[in-house]
């Protein structure tokens, strides 16, 4: 939506050049449906990660420590989403202030770099524990997870300022309705607003997503390319299927999910600077951008629950949550403590034929 600043108040007044673009019937259905399918599902399996983790793992992984911050991080976003909701279904009508327009803003864009960023070292963490099991033990520490996780939580911080900067309550006064919107061009300034605009779409594009991207494709093929090898020399054909198979799915997932939004991102950047102006095109980029929204964060708030069931000792804990048996408060194995979703330490990485174990993601 390329809105144009007419006075300055309390709510601006802004005048639209297309006029009731995105608002369609069927999207004030299916959208607001899909969101609060988003949050109920969402708030429940990422609430159950939280409990199975903190209370039962007791946090005892580096691996652990990366999902419990993931499940937090969609837990701030997920909240929000009845605002979007109700805002959808009526028509992108924002009631709700000044104030919570940027807050929720803010926690959407939070949760996407903060999201991302936690695959991408959950990627690499099971790259260096599982490729370089002995060479990684100092650097895989609780102390080193729980560090990573702060930065990762100042740099979403830092990648939301602007959104709380330039998202604000406007008025339109063509189409007589008050929206929670973003405004990059002023009056006096149009240069260094251009240069933000640039600066948001490419950094979601390369920070949210090409380079995690990278990261995550490469760290996995290795992963895949040892685990052959040590099954080729176990001779369990089987196993490296389906491992290969669960590889493949974790790529084309976070892959999938994420490029039509990062599509359709980048094209709403071309309409800010206006490259492209034709009113239709316009229409449905903010006709897709919903919908692209809701695959994108059905996917996110999945992620917890997605991980954590690779691992064994989750999938123990989580069925005993589900049947209220109340968190052992017996100390840990030392096997437990080591193998928790995280693959087994070097002692039991020797790739040898006279030991023909399982080589388990856990």
């Amino acid at each position: 939506m390329v809105v144009n600043a007419s006075a300055e108040q309390t709510v601006e007044r802004v005048h639209v050049e297309c006029s009731s673009l995105g608002r369609h019937n069927y999207i004030v259905i299916m959208v607001p449906t899909v969101y609060t399918i988003i949050f109920l599902i969402g708030i429940f399996g990422n609430s159950l990660v939280v409990i199975v983790i903190f209370f039962y793992m007791k946090l005892k992984t580096v691996a652990s420590v990366f999902l419990f911050n993931l499940a937090l991080a969609d837990l701030s976003f997920l909240v929000t989403l009845p605002l979007w909701a109700y805002t959808t279904a009526m028509q992108y009508r924002w009631p709700f202030g000044n104030c919570l327009c940027k807050i929720t803003s803010a926690a959407a864009t939070f949760n996407l770099y903060a999201s991302v960023f936690l695959l991408t070292c959950l990627s690499i963490d099971r790259y260096m524990a599982i490729v370089h099991p002995m060479k990684s033990r100092l650097q895989r520490t609780m102390l080193i997870a729980r560090v990573t996780c702060i930065i990762i939580w100042l740099m979403a911080a830092l990648a939301s300022l602007p959104v709380i900067m330039y998202r604000s309550v406007y008025f339109i006064e063509n189409e007589n309705i008050t929206v929670c919107a973003f405004r990059y061009e002023t009056p006096t300034n149009t240069t260094n607003n251009a240069t933000v605009q640039v600066g948001l779409g490419l950094s979601k594009n390369v920070l949210g997503f090409l380079i995690p991207f990278v990261i995550i494709l490469t760290s996995y093929i290795l992963i895949w390319k040892t685990l052959k090898k040590a099954y080729q020399i176990q001779k369990n054909k089987t196993r490296g299927d389906d491992i290969f198979k669960m590889i493949v799915a974790i790529v084309l997932l976070f892959f999938f999910s994420w490029i039509p939004h990062q599509i359709f991102t980048f094209l709403d950047v071309l309409i800010q600077l206006r490259v492209i102006v034709n009113c239709h095109i316009v229409d449905i980029v903010d006709t897709a951008m919903p919908f692209t929204i809701c695959l994108a964060y059905f996917n996110n708030c999945l992620n917890p629950v997605f991980y954590g069931f690779f691992g064994k000792n989750f999938r123990k804990y989580f069925l005993k949550l589900l049947k209220y048996i109340p968190p052992s408060v017996r100390h840990s194995s030392l096997s437990t403590k080591m193998s928790s979703l995280s693959y087994r330490p070097s002692e039991n990485l020797i790739l040898t034929t006279r030991k023909k174990r399982t080589l388990d993601v856990e």
